[in-house]
């Protein structure tokens, strides 16, 4: 998920003891560049789909949750709904981190189309595994944009369902993104000369910026942030075939209903659910409160929205004998 802005606003909570799981679910592995890709798979009912969830950014793990503060175990809790409902899920750690740590020598080391690449081998896995003809892919955040670079490439594709999903490319997104926190006034001019150069392809030196901006634009990532910058949602969006479901949240702090309305311009075909009380780890905060968002990030307790849950089971057990 897009972590720039929600870092500083992320709340971080004392562990909690985690419930068992609602649905059986089992480790499924497929092959990495270098060792084994891990996930978590919930096995469909006879007959009903399987959805492939994509990560956001940043060290997202399989559940939804990173060292930045989220601990509020979206995908886990979306993948618990579904399998009650006998849908099934294959929920993924990226390469390079957590139990896919063998994967890759450097996670930060990556492309998005080494993430279609990473994709293509969880397709196969996954078939392998369930016999499942095709696969929906599930991009939350800046997985959206892995699932729509997915679909150019991958067959066996059922559809995609873009959750939260930027439909701009990255830089005028963080530049939106860092002008909307006061706090950053200080820093905005350094902040978007170093967009601007990566912007270009071009690496930044880091050392004269402030320590925040040393953080957000470290060497290390650099070469990823450039790549992303390259990719444009919507260009893919409308170059997508597959049936699409395109869902926003009213209380998403990161991605905005400009977004939504970029995809759905670029996508006129494409299914479109608007949650307004959706925040961007998929909880619904039904007063829109800031304070209460925020929380949220941190408390797996509170469930995913029913309406998401409810969108995502009908749109892809939807009878397309008919056209969309």
């Amino acid at each position: 998920m897009l972590t720039f802005k929600n870092a500083a606003a992320a709340v971080f909570l004392a562990a909690s003891a985690i419930a068992a799981p609602a649905v059986a679910q089992e480790t499924l592995v497929a092959p990495g560049p270098r060792g084994d890709l891990a996930g978590t798979l919930v096995a469909p009912a006879e007959g009903q789909p399987l959805v492939l969830i994509i990560p956001g950014s940043g060290p997202t793990d399989r559940d939804g949750n990173n060292p930045l503060g989220v601990t509020a175990a979206p995908y886990r809790l979306l993948a618990d709904a579904l399998g009650e409902r006998g849908i099934g899920t294959l929920r993924i750690d990226k390469r390079g981190m957590f139990a896919s740590k063998a994967a890759v020598a450097d996670a930060n080391a990556v492309t998005i189309a080494d993430y279609v690449t990473d994709t293509a081998s969880w397709v196969g896995a996954a078939r392998t595994a369930t016999g499942a003809e095709c696969l929906w892919l599930l991009g939350h955040s800046e997985g959206g944009i892995v699932a729509l670079a997915a679909a150019q490439e991958i067959s066996h594709l059922c559809g995609i369902i873009l959750v939260a999903v930027p439909g701009r490319p990255l830089a005028p997104l963080l530049r939106e993104q860092l002008r909307a926190n006061p706090a950053n006034a200080p820093l905005l001019e350094d902040a978007e000369a170093a967009i601007a150069t990566l912007e270009t392809g071009e690496r930044v030196d880091v050392t004269p910026l402030h320590p925040a901006l040393q953080s957000l634009f470290a060497p290390a990532v650099q070469g990823f942030l450039i790549d992303l910058m390259a990719q444009d949602p919507a260009a893919l969006a409308k170059q997508t075939d597959l049936p699409i479901l395109i869902v926003h949240g009213g209380t998403d702090l990161q991605v905005t209903a400009t977004d939504a309305q970029m995809l759905r311009a670029a996508a006129p075909q494409a299914t479109y659910l608007e949650i307004p009380a959706m925040n961007h780890v998929l909880k619904d905060i039904p007063d829109g409160a800031p304070a209460a968002n925020r929380a949220s990030y941190g408390d797996p307790s509170i469930p995913v929205s029913r309406a998401l849950v409810a969108g995502v089971a009908d749109f892809v057990t939807r009878d397309r004998g008919a056209s969309e």
